[in-house]
């Protein structure tokens, strides 16, 4: 990956939505430049993420990868906006989310981002296909799409023939499909996964993998969080991160020859 300009205070609104607008016609999905997120405890001054420039466009499967208190958590939720950075920019498909208020946010997260956490964060009390359809509420899609576009997306995970069964119903597997079919009914931008085989054995989390490769030859832009080798070589490149910054951006060969 080429060196990666990083001087953002000198530019206007101007140039920073014109930056903006070139990133999302040459296909750059996520882009920062300069990211910092500094946390003051007591009199001093953590920087958890410190200068932090990367670049992954469409279609890309790209693996965060660092050891415990490395930031690569932190930067996942600055990736996510779920939360802000000190200083630096960060754009989504061209907007710059880093200057985005709360509400701005949300929609943001609800567009563009599609969420995979470890430990699925499923509704209890509700079938597969509501906690599918959950985004497609809070985004206002009406009832019939909404249903119908839940019903697609179960079937893309290989999940229709258990929509109807509540969590405590399904193996963790399937739980964790549930959760993929949900980050994908809203069509985001990118589907971004945090630990998602933390929860599950070696051999339903190697499942999970297949099924992530698969979406990816779908078209789908994939980040994955972890600290875990062998995770992160399903994806096609890893960015190393330790003490905030990248130590290094790699591409991972024999994932791109792995049948």
């Amino acid at each position: 990956m080429p060196a990666l300009e990083t001087t953002t205070d000198a530019l206007t609104p101007e140039q920073r939505a014109e930056r903006g607008e070139t990133l999302r016609r040459t296909g750059v999905v996520i882009r920062t430049y300069d990211l910092w997120k500094t946390y003051i405890m007591g009199d001093q001054e953590i920087h958890a993420v410190s200068g932090v420039d990367i670049e992954i466009k469409r279609g890309e499967y790209v693996a965060i990868m660092g050891p415990s208190g490395s930031g690569k958590s932190t930067l996942m939720n600055l990736i996510g906006c779920l939360d802000t950075p000190t200083k630096g920019l960060y754009y989504l498909n061209g907007k710059l989310a880093s200057e985005m208020e709360d509400d701005e946010l949300a929609g943001i997260r609800n567009k563009e981002i599609g969420f995979v956490f470890q430990t699925f964060n499923l509704l209890a009390r509700s079938s597969a296909l509501h906690n599918v359809e959950l985004p497609l509420i809070y985004a206002g899609v009406n009832s019939e799409e909404r249903i119908e576009r839940a019903r697609q997306t179960l079937r893309s995970v290989d999940l229709e023939a258990r929509m109807d069964h509540k969590p405590n119903e399904l193996s963790g597997g399937q739980r964790q499909r549930v959760a993929i079919a949900r980050a994908l009914v809203n069509r985001p931008s990118i589907l971004l996964a945090d630990e998602p085989t933390g929860a599950l054995d070696t051999n339903t989390g190697t499942e999970i993998m297949a099924l992530f490769e698969r979406l990816h030859g779908e078209g789908n832009t994939i980040v994955l969080v972890t600290h875990e080798a062998d995770i992160a070589a399903h994806a096609h490149r890893v960015i190393h991160i330790r003490d905030g910054k990248v130590e290094r951006d790699e591409t991972v060969v024999k994932a791109q020859s792995r049948k």
